[in-house]
């Protein structure tokens, strides 16, 4: 069987498993590894150094910070590959990009495409309540997540997932179809299955300013929101004297319907945590956040 030389581009935790199950296939060689200078590792919230592990089997490494120019796809087409595995890079691929490769471009989409489209998908995976999703390899075209499907893993959402959790499975799911696809496509299979764009769903990019509580909302809106944002994301969050308050863990509390009180107001304070009255007479308990080093004061209104 024929070697197959793959160029891997990411800078993320997607990208690390993907270099793992390229580098322990021996059909295939790593022809390099483009990768987004440490010096811009803030681009991502999840950032990985992949030098160490290039440098320990031997593997250039190149680094840019947009795969579209023209000085990124002159080193892109130095590098001789075959196909580009993008995995873990937020940019669009554009057509020069593409047509280095014959547009044999795999990407990674952390949802069950045709659904969720786009960016944050696993926080919305979260806050839309999905009971199960996939991850998608998939080959890379002019759209935005609309390729062929390479491979699909499915495996359901927990009713308490978090996004750790969730980005703990994709994770999995990930290792799982890159060991089937890269075997088939040595064996010079290039299984493709088009997508139904009747099922098509679409998700919106997301900034860290979409994490900030509204305590008007229900406890259980709010505790989807911090599962769905946390680590390793920026966090749900809201304010307490000028400064942020993150909060990563919380859980229900049966004292909503048992305060007057006003949406945001803290009804309880122990050392471990604090109770916080929601929307709609319900409330919820902090378990977990940075920010303050003590909890806020009884009576104390979060949010201004």
């Amino acid at each position: 069987m024929p070697t197959k030389r793959a160029l891997l581009i990411g800078a993320v935790e997607t990208t690390r498993i993907a270099f793992e199950a390229i580098a322990r296939h021996p059909a295939w060689d790593m022809a390099a590894i483009v990768t987004l200078d440490p010096a811009l590792a803030r681009r991502h919230s999840d950032h990985v150094d992949l030098r160490p592990a290039a440098r320990e089997r031997g593997c250039p490494v190149i680094h840019v910070d947009n795969i579209n120019r023209e000085e990124s796809l002159s080193a892109i087409r130095d590098a001789g590959a075959d196909i580009a595995f993008v995995m873990g890079w937020s940019q669009i691929c554009g057509t020069a990009f593409r047509a280095l490769f014959r547009d044999r471009v795999i990407g990674y989409h952390p949802a069950a495409l045709p659904r969720l489209r786009g960016r944050a998908a696993i926080p919305w995976t979260i806050l839309q309540q999905e009971p199960i999703t996939a991850g998608t390899l998939f080959w890379i075209d002019a759209g935005t997540d609309t390729g062929d499907i390479v491979d699909q893993q499915y495996f359901h959402v927990a009713p308490d997932e978090t996004a750790a959790t969730l980005y703990a499975k994709h994770m999995r799911a990930l290792a799982v179809m890159l060991d089937r696809a890269l075997e088939r496509i040595a064996a010079g299979e290039m299984p493709r299955m088009v997508q139904d764009e009747s099922c098509a769903t679409w998700a919106a990019r997301r900034t860290p300013a979409d994490g900030l509580i509204d305590w008007r909302r229900p406890a259980g809106d709010i505790l989807r929101l911090i599962r769905a944002t946390g680590r390793p994301y920026p966090g749900a969050f809201t304010r307490l004297g000028g400064a942020d308050l993150r909060i990563w863990a919380a859980a229900p509390s049966d004292m909503g319907g048992r305060h007057a009180a006003l949406p945001g107001q803290v009804v309880a304070r122990t050392a471990d945590g604090f109770t916080v009255l929601c929307g709609q007479a319900t409330a919820l308990i902090v378990t977990q956040w940075s920010g303050p080093d003590k909890p806020p004061k009884l009576h104390a209104i979060l949010g201004d």
